[in-house]
């Protein structure tokens, strides 16, 4: 349960364009903008680093300071992060009241795998919803919830509503689509035409290569043998 809360010291900024935030970037700074409850949106330049550990505490609310300032309860609303590296490259940080309920989204985690009978039968576990939207004070959001796959035979299926949210929280999607699902285990035939295939594959693609080669050498030996009837 997220119980704690978290400190980040940020610094005000000028709304800039992107080449300048390119290069907050480069000097280790993460742009954002603080919004919501009473006050105006404040854009704000962040220590990476900090702002990654920030984020791994535990802890949905975080205490943020703006240039020194009185500190303000704000939650993550949004991190965008680069496509390829995966760093967060401008995060969105929303207001809080600590006493007014809010919703947020959490990861979903699938428990009970080890156990499940149907596992150790080959039964193949199929997570489809990753995560959920739930709405509780800003102190209680749970850092995540769980669904329990011990029961659960070869052939079977828990929905969003099988998902464990604690007391203080309120499950806000709909509880009806389908959430887990244990798939029976793959066929020996099925994993050897898979098998032959590929290798079939492989063999088409070294022969293209081997012709590929052969189309190479006879083109330097055609030139060459011009070469040659060009120095007599």
């Amino acid at each position: 349960m997220a119980t704690n809360s978290s400190s980040l010291a940020v610094a005000s900024r000028e709304p800039a364009h992107s080449r300048e935030s390119r290069r907050a970037r480069r000097a280790g700074s993460v742009p954002g903008v603080i919004y919501g409850g009473s006050g105006d949106p404040v854009s704000i330049a962040v220590n990476e680093r900090d702002l990654r550990h920030t984020l791994a505490a535990k802890g949905a609310v975080i205490d943020v300071a703006i240039d020194g300032g009185k500190s303000e309860p704000v939650v993550l609303k949004d991190a965008q992060r680069h496509p390829v590296r995966g760093q967060i490259v401008h995060v969105d940080l929303l207001r809080v009241d600590l006493k007014q309920k809010i919703e947020a989204v959490v990861p979903v985690e699938v428990v009970g795998a080890d156990e499940a009978e149907a596992v150790k039968l080959g039964g193949i576990v199929t997570q489809i919803v990753r995560e959920i939207t739930v709405e509780a004070l800003p102190n209680e959001i749970p850092e995540n919830v769980t669904i329990d796959v011990t029961e659960l035979a070869i052939g079977d299926n828990l929905t969003v509503g099988d998902i464990v949210v604690p007391s203080t929280a309120t499950l806000v999607d709909d509880a009806e689509p389908i959430a887990v699902t244990m798939a029976a285990p793959r066929l020996a035939s099925e994993v050897e035409a898979e098998e032959e295939a590929a290798a079939e594959a492989g063999a088409l693609a070294a022969e293209g290569s081997e012709a590929n080669e052969s189309t190479v050498l006879t083109d330097d030996e055609s030139g060459s043998d011009s070469d040659s009837s060009g120095d007599e």
